[in-house]
C-alpha cells in the first residue's frame, strides 16, 4: 500500500516537472513539443468502428443531428427513372396510333361534324380555339353531349348545375355568349334539369363556332401543317 502511493505521488512530481520544463524553454519549442505529443496522443486513438462511419454517412447537408433517422434519407427504386422512360414511350406510341388518316383529316374540310364529332379533330380544335381565346365555347358543346348520355335524374341535376356555374354564369370566367332570349330557357328549364335544359344554348354555341371559328381553323396554319404531315 505504501510502495503504490509512493508510485503515485512520484508520478505526479514527475508529470509538474515536465510541464515546467515545457514552459521554461525559449520561444516556440514548448509549444511545438506540446503539439507534438497531442498528436502522438492523436495517432494511439482507435479509429472509428465501420458502423460509426456508416451512420455519419448517411447525414444530409441539412441533419445537423447526424441522426440516422433523417426524413431525407428516401431509399430511391434503381428502376424508378426506367418506368417513367417506359411509361413516356407508351404514351408516345399511342399517340402515333392515335394519328388520323389524311384521308379524315381532308374530311374535316368537308363538314364541320365529322371534325368535332372525331376525338383527335377535336382535340387540335380544341388547341386552336385556345390561340383564338375562345375554348370554352368548345368546352361547353362537349359538356352538353356528356349531358345527354346520362340517365339518373340525381347526376343529370349535378352535372346541370356544374354546366350552369361554369358556363352560364355572369360571374364564370369561361362565360359563353348566349343572347336573353336562350339564357331565359335555361332559367326556366333549371327548375327541373334534364339532358335537354342547354339544347337551345348548345346549338347557338355550335352555330358561332361553324360559322366564326371553323373558317378560320380551315385558313389555318395548323390545319395545313396537318395536310402536309399527312
Amino acid at each position: 500500500m505504501l510502495s503504490s502511493l509512493a508510485y503515485c505521488e512520484g508520478f505526479k512530481r514527475s508529470s509538474k516537472k515536465q510541464m515546467t520544463t515545457l514552459s521554461s524553454l525559449p520561444g516556440n519549442a514548448g509549444s511545438r513539443m506540446k503539439k507534438d505529443r497531442d498528436r502522438q496522443t492523436t495517432q494511439n486513438t482507435p479509429p472509428p468502428s465501420p458502423a460509426q462511419d456508416k451512420n455519419k454517412s448517411k447525414a444530409c447537408c441539412f441533419c445537423w443531428c447526424c441522426c440516422c433517422s433523417c426524413s431525407c434519407l428516401t431509399v430511391r427504386d434503381p428502376n424508378e427513372n426506367g418506368k417513367e422512360k417506359s411509361d413516356t414511350k407508351l404514351e408516345l406510341l399511342n399517340k402515333e396510333q392515335e394519328k388520323p388518316s389524311i384521308e379524315e383529316i381532308k374530311s374535316w374540310a368537308d363538314s364541320f361534324d365529322k371534325l368535332i364529332k372525331n376525338p383527335v379533330g377535336r382535340d387540335i380544335f380544341r388547341e386552336f380555339l385556345k390561340l383564338e381565346y375562345s375554348e370554352e365555347n368548345l368546352l361547353f358543346w362537349i359538356a352538353c353531349e356528356d349531358l345527354r348520355q346520362l340517365t339518373d335524374q340525381e347526376n343529370i341535376e349535378e352535372k346541370s348545375r356544374l354546366i350552369y356555374e361554369d358556363y352560364i354564369s355572369i360571374l364564370s370566367p369561361k362565360e359563353v355568349s348566349l343572347d336573353s332570349r336562350v339564357r331565359e330557357v335555361i332559367n326556366r328549364n333549371m327548375v327541373d334539369p334534364s339532358q335537354h335544359t342547354f339544347d337551345d344554348a348548345q346549338q347557338q354555341i355550335y352555330v358561332l363556332m361553324h360559322r366564326d371559328s371553323y373558317p378560320r381553323f380551315l385558313n389555318s396554319q395548323t390545319y395545313k401543317r396537318l395536310l402536309c404531315k399527312g
